[in-house]
């Protein structure tokens, strides 16, 4: 093992990916650590300050409350065997055919309510289930087009779902620059593996966006909505926009008149058929939501019930990613595909349950209470620590509203190497893998996002709350190369240009996030 992984231990009883309990190298990881052997280890801990300055040069950024900082990449990548990325897949395919399912049976006849399988109160409480919905069908009959399912492994190695995000799931960009920056920054280990791509998520977005198109569009011209240059992800709205080679608008640029919605151009309006939305329901229709959003554009909805657009994700999605909901998904799977889950939950108390959450009341010192409608680890309380004046006020709020907490034993997430101050260390991660829905397959990214908490023994690894990130390496099945030369390649410019929106627009914009928050889509 080379210097740089010298003194490299896992700790406690987490599952480390990379050394197995008798300390030896897992197999994933074997070739790549001899070829970062070869390296010195300043000449590693270089490259790793030169992915630091290349993302903050591009503007490959995210926003921590109205600061821009650059989302920090890790110079050790993640790597998973293709045996286990056949569990990954296999597993989030099936939870979308099953997520998809649920909401259109719980936006037409509730015929999950009538066989018992969950109570209808349990979606009619929900915030995020909109009534004016009920009825709709898409043209396609896709809901979740993008939907992203954080994954986790257990002590024993075991992948389990953590969440389901199926509103506005946020983070596919960093997939792609990340690929990009690491095959720049390290390719004597890249060129030696055969890894998975992940340039094939723009055509098939695309692909799924125009196969949702209304009946009798045979070429439908796509848009990505987004909230503007302030939102924490607009990097990714651009940089998703510019590789699908489709326009990004913000609400102010369409106009909705008769059911049908167009857009403004240099060369006057023009019709939109499907639009990629990448804000929430409340803020996309101030006609039918929320009167004082200044981000979406009236009418909307009415386009959408008379069939002349279609949104993605389809609006009312959110009651899917209700973490009260979540303890319901394995039966769910069962219910409407008749299998059984091929990843398994984390066991879940209900906290409308008086004897769970009695239970849970009396052990708030040993487990994790998460709020049912958060998002990007916000609210999110780990009773080993946490104080007990926080405990005692968490006490309160489950009892004055217990619908709206679940509790959850303390999870050790698994642990990658990763560069502290030069040094490698154990550090926590999760697993965001994405799918792409177009109506017949369900297409899910090699890998998606690997976060990483940096602080250690942390075990939130949101952006927004300090994370950062890792390439997610999945290998094909003869994933080692044999041995050839190869030039390292120039750095590839991966970051997009900020737009210049003008005085007003400017002005606009930030007294309308001053209202309604940076953060309009679910946190990576």
């Amino acid at each position: 093992m080379s210097a740089l992984f010298s003194d490299y231990q896992a700790s406690g009883p987490a599952f480390d990916e990379m050394i197995a309990g008798d300390g030896s190298v897992r197999t994933a990881y074997s070739s790549a650590l001899r070829q970062l052997g070869k390296l010195e280890a300043d000449e590693v801990r270089s490259r790793a300050d030169y992915l630091k300055s290349t993302y903050l040069d591009q503007g490959v950024t995210f926003d921590i409350g109205g600061e821009e900082r650059p989302f920090p990449l890790d110079i050790v990548p993640r790597i998973l065997l293709a045996d286990e990325w056949a569990v990954v897949e296999a597993g989030v395919a099936q939870r979308v055919k099953a997520l998809e399912a649920f909401l259109a049976d719980v936006y037409s006849d509730g015929k999950v309510f009538d066989d018992g399988v969950i109570p209808r109160r349990v979606v009619a409480s929900s915030p995020h289930f909109h009534r004016v919905m009920h009825g709709i069908v898409p043209p396609n009959g896709v809901r979740v087009h993008v939907s992203g399912i954080d994954l986790i492994r257990d002590n024993e190695g075991t992948f389990r779902v953590l969440e389901d995000n199926v509103r506005v799931p946020s983070g596919v960009s960093y997939v792609m620059t990340n690929r990009r920056a690491m095959f720049s920054a390290l390719p004597e280990v890249t060129s030696r593996h055969r890894i998975r791509p992940v340039e094939q998520y723009p055509l098939q977005l695309l692909a799924a966006l125009r196969a949702a198109a209304p009946n009798g569009i045979s070429d439908p011209n796509v848009v990505v909505l987004t909230p503007g240059v302030y939102n924490s992800a607009y990097f990714e709205h651009a940089l998703l926009a510019r590789m699908m080679g489709v326009e990004l608008v913000e609400g102010r640029d369409l106009v909705c008149q008769a059911g049908r919605v167009r857009v403004r151009t240099t060369q006057g309006l023009r019709p939109v058929h499907v639009i990629y939305r990448r804000l929430d329901d409340e803020f996309l229709d101030p006609a039918t939501f929320r009167a004082d959003s200044m981000l979406g554009c009236a009418g909307l909805i009415n386009a959408v019930r008379a069939g002349n657009v279609t949104l993605a994700n389809f609006v009312g999605n959110g009651v899917a990613d209700d973490k009260l909901v979540y303890t319901y998904v394995p039966d769910l799977i069962r219910y409407y595909l008749n299998e059984e889950p091929v990843i398994p939950g984390v066991d879940t108390w209900r906290m409308e349950d008086p004897d769970s959450r009695e239970e849970v009341l009396d052990r708030l010192d040993e487990l994790v209470l998460k709020p049912v409608d958060g998002s990007g680890g916000k609210g999110i309380v780990i009773g080993p620590a946490a104080s007990r004046r926080k405990l005692d006020k968490l006490r309160g709020e489950v009892l004055a509203n217990p619908r709206g907490w679940i509790a959850q034993p303390v999870v050790q997430l698994s642990t990658v190497p990763t560069m502290i101050e030069g040094s490698m260390r154990p550090r926590h991660v999760d697993l965001r893998p994405f799918a792409v829905n177009n109506g017949s397959n369900i297409y899910v990214l090699p890998g998606g996002l690997t976060r990483v908490a940096l602080p250690e023994g942390e075990l939130i690894v949101n952006s927004s709350q300090g994370g950062g990130s890792k390439d997610t390496w999945v290998l094909a099945r003869d994933g080692v190369r044999a041995q050839r030369k190869r030039s390292r390649p120039k750095p590839v410019p991966i970051g997009v240009p900020r737009v210049d929106i003008g005085e007003e627009g400017v002005q606009q914009q930030q007294e309308q996030q001053q209202q309604q928050g940076r953060g309009t889509e679910a946190s990576c």
